[in-house]
């Protein structure tokens, strides 16, 4: 009797140790199929990963609905625009979804159009002057959130910045050189922490500085986007506020406004960005 107990209990921890044996075969076989995630000093997660800045760059397109936006050929708009108590710029503005053609039609009747390669005016006599700024400025300014992962930007995040009492997220957007004709601009975007929509952006102008950025270093002006509207789900800014801006203070001293009303997206652009045979080019 006792020698069949004793072979009993040889066999029962033999059975224990098998079934240890085959729960860490399998536990091993499962452990080689977990990979261990590391990650990248950009914060991203993982080799290929998306970096924190390129999430916020997609949760900006996101909230702004970009992929539906570029699902139009092209957009108009009227815009008034003034500066120290005086018009700026009164027009209705033309533009492909994709900004690589656009046209300025004033209230004066002059037009300024952009075919994607040249810029002219009609009719060649009309007053020319600001023409690259009216023509290249608002233009930007008005598809900021959709510009963010052009070819040649950057985009750094930053601190927390206050904005109408509110701290929002802030990144500095940079360009590569030789991209675009002023490459030296930069933009600190300020952005809602819970809707993620683009609501401001402080910005220098260093065109014709030729390298010389120093003014516009010293005078940095911001752009507040508000009056939110919903254009078939996308959202858009209809009131401009311009201010001046520092690092240190944020937002200053009153600049100028600017109202955008009447948009209307555009299916076809039919000849709308070709030139008149009366019109001039100009260089800018």
């Amino acid at each position: 009797m006792k020698n069949i107990v004793t072979i009993l209990s040889i066999l029962l921890l033999s059975s224990c140790n098998k079934v240890k044996q085959e729960n860490a075969s399998v536990k091993d076989q499962e452990d080689d199929k977990i990979t261990i995630t590391p990650v990248e000093p950009d914060n991203g997660i993982g080799d290929g990963a998306m970096s924190i800045a390129n999430l916020h760059i997609q949760n900006i397109e996101k909230a702004h609905k970009k992929s539906d936006f570029f699902a139009h050929k092209a957009i108009s708009f009227d815009i008034n625009i003034s500066f120290g108590g005086k018009e700026r710029l009164d027009a209705k503005m033309t533009m492909l979804t994709n900004s690589t053609k656009i046209r300025i039609d004033k209230k004066d009747g002059s037009s300024l159009i952009y075919n994607g390669e040249k810029v002219f005016l009609s009719p060649p006599e009309a007053n020319d002057k600001g023409a690259r700024f009216d023509m290249f400025t608002w233009s930007y300014f008005f598809a900021l959130p959709y510009k963010l992962n052009d070819p040649g930007t950057s985009l750094e995040l930053q601190e927390m910045r206050v904005l109408d009492t509110i701290q929002h997220q802030t990144a500095k957007l940079t360009f590569e050189k030789n991209v675009g004709d002023s490459p030296d601009d930069w933009y600190i975007l300020y952005t809602d922490p819970k809707e993620n929509i683009l609501k401001a952006a402080a910005y220098i102008v260093t065109f014709g500085s030729t390298g010389n950025t120093e003014k516009a270093e010293s005078d940095p002006h911001i752009i507040q986007y508000n009056d939110f509207v919903d254009l078939e789900g996308i959202p858009f800014a209809t009131t401009w506020d311009f201010y001046g801006w520092t690092a240190e203070k944020g937002v200053t001293d009153t600049l100028g406004k600017t109202t955008i009303s009447n948009i209307t997206f555009l299916q076809d652009e039919g000849t709308v960005f070709h030139p008149p045979s009366s019109s001039k080019e100009i260089n800018l």
